[in-house]
């Protein structure tokens, strides 16, 4: 949309707010070092990247509450087909950026993942977004993450 490509284009990586020490938002994340919690009603997953912070997907829950304050991770609600995790997220802040260029959403963006062990060291993350804020039609972009064993997350 016009006004997401020019909020793009005038963006400089000087304020990225992920180079500013703020959380980087969904799916940008996936990228740093991360760990997954997992209890009988939520999913968290601890970020070793810029702040340290978590993100929590209630099991518990099958729909969002109405008055949602806008956070940089959203209210996510998970569940389970078959062995994958999927995760609907809304109530997004519009702060973020999605990657280093400075994509942006606005405060209507939903994420759909869909989180996949594809073998014991691969585990693959799709991501449905959809904004009708800031783009014309949903897109999808998929990450994978290797296993690492010994890697711890830092302080």
């Amino acid at each position: 949309m016009p006004e997401a490509e020019k909020l793009m284009k005038s963006r400089q990586s000087k304020d990225d707010p992920e180079a500013n020490c703020l959380p980087t938002g969904v799916p940008r994340i996936a990228p740093y070092p991360w760990r997954i919690l997992q209890t009988p009603t939520h999913v968290f997953f601890l970020f070793e990247g810029n702040i340290h912070s978590y993100r929590q997907i209630f099991l518990n829950q099958t729909k969002h509450p109405e008055d949602l304050d806008p956070t940089w991770y959203g209210h996510s609600i998970g569940h389970y087909e078959g062995d994958t995790l999927v995760i609907d997220t809304v109530g997004f802040n519009d702060r973020f950026w999605f990657d280093f260029r400075g994509h942006p959403h606005t405060t209507k963006l939903h994420t759909i993942e869909r989180w996949t062990r594809k073998d014991l060291g691969t585990l693959v993350n799709e991501v449905t977004i959809e904004d009708p804020g800031a783009y014309t039609r949903p897109f999808k972009l998929t990450f994978t993450a290797t296993l690492q064993p010994r890697d711890e997350l830092m302080e």
